[in-house]
């Protein structure tokens, strides 16, 4: 529920020529959450669990608090249809479907990371294969999120211009090829790059894909189409950590890195193929006349 909601309100919340740039910020702190937070909370958690969950829940009520306190663009009011909710869920899927920008950009990311979930098995590379321990796996843990910040910060300040499409596509396959090489990999330092060089290259298909979709969607049908970028991406976490367990119980795991790897970079030739809109897609700005 707060993930379509949240999406839906940063339009509201600044101008929209600076709409691209504040995703890539918000995108930067929270990789620098997913850092910084598991670190703190052990921290807290050797004060005890009351002091750990109660922080957690102070956060939450203060973060709740603060967006009450929100201001921004008021949304003009729009009539609602007569639909029922299920009517409305229908609406969403119905609108992405029919638009081949945001159907690509979605489902391009959904299969992606489906087929290139290496990090669900990074506890086996930090035993079985690198020989790391704990500590290790750690650093390995945090390596794409580091990587995905770094890049955000980057694409804050200097945001996509031009050729956004094609960069999403060439962002998603060295997704592809970092995977293989980690796969593949012995090395422990040229491991940590990769996963790093490969939360980057996820950070710019985030960017260009949450861009699309605030740009391009109209605010009668902002929170229903989040709903479904909320659906696709954590499908294909869920779904991409299953196929990699599940695939390494098959073939071994480093076969099942590599199959995945491989398998995205075959969606990433297929989607430049089936969906040409996507591929050509230039400004961002430029966005909301190709989505429709």
């Amino acid at each position: 529920l707060a993930g379509p909601s949240s999406q839906s309100l940063v339009p509201y919340l600044v101008p929209p020529d600076q709409l691209p740039r504040s995703i890539a910020w918000s995108s930067t702190t929270f990789e620098v959450a997913v850092i910084v937070g598991p670190a703190v909370g052990g921290l807290l958690y050797a004060l005890g669990p009351t002091v750990a969950f109660g922080t957690s829940a102070t956060c939450f009520l203060l973060g709740g608090l603060g967006v009450t306190y929100l201001k921004g663009r008021r949304r003009p009011d729009i009539r609602g249809t007569d639909a029922d909710a299920i009517k409305r869920i229908a609406e969403g899927v119905t609108y992405v479907r029919r638009r081949p920008v945001i159907l690509g950009a979605l489902s391009l990311d959904l299969f992606a990371v489906l087929l290139g979930g290496a990090v669900a098995l990074l506890p086996a590379y930090a035993r079985d294969i690198l020989f790391v321990g704990p500590i290790g796996l750690g650093l390995l843990r945090s390596a794409p999120a580091f990587g995905a910040a770094l890049m955000a910060v980057f694409i804050g300040h200097k945001p996509i211009k031009r050729h956004a499409g094609l960069k999403m596509f060439v962002g998603v396959a060295i997704f592809g090829f970092a995977t293989i090489i980690f796969g593949l990999s012995r090395n422990f330092y040229l491991s940590l790059t990769m996963l790093a060089i490969l939360g980057a290259a996820d950070m710019i298909s985030v960017y260009v894909r949450q861009s699309m979709v605030q740009l391009s969607v109209p605010d009668e049908m902002r929170g229903r189409v989040s709903a479904v970028n909320v659906l696709f991406f954590s499908t294909s976490n869920e779904l991409g950590e299953f196929e990699s367990g599940l695939t390494a119980a098959w073939f071994g795991t480093v076969p099942s890195v590599v199959i995945g790897g491989l398998g995205t970079l075959v969606v990433v030739a297929l989607w430049m193929k089936l969906f040409p809109p996507l591929r050509k897609v230039d400004r961002l700005q430029e966005i909301a006349v190709r989505a429709n």
